[in-house]
This record gives C-alpha cells, structure tokens and sequence, in this order.
C-alpha cells in the first residue's frame, strides 16, 4: 500500500480515559462515604445485571442520563450493594446493584431505557466521559453479585471498603475484586493480517483474534500460544499496543500486534468459525463500511477496532 488510506477522525476507545478520582484513601471511612453519598452533587449509576438503567428514552438520537440522584435511584428497588467509584471535579460517583429482575421490570418504564452496556456505547447512548465509570461499576456489581459467599467455606461475606472488598466472618478470608487479563492481537505477515470469526459475532463481521492468559503465562507467550491453537499460526515478535477495560464481565484487554512466521491457517473449529488473511487495501474498505462483500471490523467502541487501523495506518511500522 504506497499511501495509507483516509480513514477519518479517530474515535475514543471505549471505557478508556476515565475521569475519575477513585479516592482509594477513603474506601476504609464509613461516614466519609456516608457523607460523600448525601453530597448534593452525588450521582449514582444503576445497573442490575447485564442491564443499565438510563433517564430518557434514547430516541430520535437524543442521549441519555446515566446519573441518578441517590434517592431517585433507591427509589427504583432495593439495592443490592453500593459501591463508591470515586469523584468527577470533586462530584462523588456510587454504583448501585438491583436484582436483574428489578431491572427487567424497569423496562415498562416510558422515562427510563433499560439496556445492557454494549448497546449503550455502541449507539452512544450517553457520553464517552460516563462510559469509564459505567464499566468500573458493572464490573465491580457484578464480581459482588458472584461472590456473597466465601469461596473458602462457603459462609456468606460481608461487603465493606465502600465496596473494595468482601470478608468473610468465619473463616477470616479477605476477597477482593478480580479482573481476567485477555490477549487479542492481530497476526501479521507483509501486508496482510488474519482475523477470524466466532460463531457469536454479527454475520459480516471479521474481528483479532482474542484468549486469556493462563496462569504463569506472560503477555507475549498468551498471544504466540492462542495464535497458535487458534488458526495454527507460530508468532515471533510480540508488540503491545493498548488495553482497554472490557467489563463483560471483567476483563482487560491487552491489545497487541503479533509477527508470523508461518502462513497456513489451520482453524479450531470449536473456537472459530472462520479465519483467513486480509490485506491492508481490504481491511480498509472494512473500516469505512465500503466493502464490496458488506464484511466489517468491529466498531471503534472496541480496541479491536483500534488495532486493525493502526496496521492498516502504519503497516508493519507498528513493530518500530
């Protein structure tokens, strides 16, 4: 390719950039959250689920509120946990967790929408600035929702630290919230790159390759070794890219670019449905959505996304 296409404005990676003060000093002071709670700018995200709870209606293009006051949102049902998330300019942010029933419910609601959180970044239902705060609270509500019992003795725990961590008052284990680190790289030879389908995604859509890292893995050994069982390609040089924060339900990508040093795809049909090469021309038709087949990358929302247009940008200049 002698000229990288025109491929517009780059868009912000979603759940990145989050504004937050997370204030960690003050998760151990009770009245402290207690106050912060009571402030008058207090704003509160509620989430049931794989539902967000938003004020409006989200029609006509129009963006919705994703902040309720505290009252208003102890109003829509009983709140399972509340977390503190951490201030914007000195505004306290909690996260409030319904029963997913409770949120179901809200549905028949004509002043609220009621969706999951993909749909809610995807059609830029609220603004990028809420989408950081909205993943730290649906990861962090669900990861309560799995673990109200010990895992240890099975003996229910305790929610405490503002929401930081659960202790269990039997056997004395402290648990804290987890995140599962993922590797998804895209696998580049020349000038082209493989990307594969799962059986999940949309029909036209063609995506990196993706798994999680084992235990006692690094980042570079994850990405050779997924590649590899993946569509049967060895990796030589491993190069990061970005992470982004993928609260579904908590994870963080780790994006990278990876070297092959073989070529022929030999896919694992458990895993993929599909794979192959695609070359930097055709991959950015993808990303304009002018492909003559109607294939597709994953939208800007996801690191994905960020990592096929760097290639298509920078070709292998993405190694250094």
């Amino acid at each position: 390719m002698a000229n990288p296409p025109e491929l517009g404005a780059k868009l912000r990676l979603g759940y990145t950039a989050s504004l937050l003060d997370r204030m960690a000093q003050r998760r151990d002071d009770a009245l402290a959250i207690k106050k912060l709670c009571e402030h008058a700018r207090a704003g509160v995200y509620v989430i049931g689920g794989e539902l967000v709870v938003l004020k409006g209606t989200g029609e006509a293009g129009e963006m919705c509120n994703p902040l309720c006051a505290p009252t208003e949102a102890s109003a829509l049902g009983a709140v399972r946990e509340s977390v503190f998330l951490g201030a914007v300019n000195e505004a306290p942010r909690f996260g409030f967790g319904l029963d997913p029933q409770t949120a179901e419910a809200l549905k028949t609601r004509n002043d609220l929408k009621v969706t999951d959180l993909r749909s809610i970044a995807v059609q830029g239902l609220v603004g990028a600035d809420d989408l950081p705060p909205l993943a730290e609270a649906k990861a962090l509500l669900g990861w309560h929702a799995r673990h109200r019992f010990c895992p240890n003795c099975g003996s229910p725990t305790h929610l405490v630290q503002a929401g930081w961590r659960r202790d269990c008052p039997v056997c004395k284990a402290l648990h804290f919230p987890r995140t599962d680190p993922v590797v998804i790289m895209q696998v580049i030879a020349g000038e082209r790159c493989v990307l594969g389908r799962s059986q999940r995604f949309a029909p036209t859509m063609w995506s990196c390759l993706a798994g999680f890292i084992e235990p006692g893995e690094t980042i570079e050994e994850a990405v050779r070794r997924e590649v590899l069982e993946e569509v049967g390609i060895a990796c030589g040089e491993v190069r990061y890219f970005a992470s982004q924060p993928w609260p579904f339900p908590s994870s963080l990508m780790i994006g990278c670019h990876a070297r092959a040093l073989s070529e022929e795809i030999v896919i694992d049909r458990e895993e993929l449905e599909d794979a192959r090469w695609f070359d930097r021309t055709e991959l950015a038709t993808m990303l304009k959505r002018q492909h003559k087949d109607g294939l597709t990358t994953p939208p800007p929302v996801a690191i994905a996304h960020h990592i096929i247009r760097d290639f298509v940008e920078n070709g292998c200049n993405v190694f250094g």
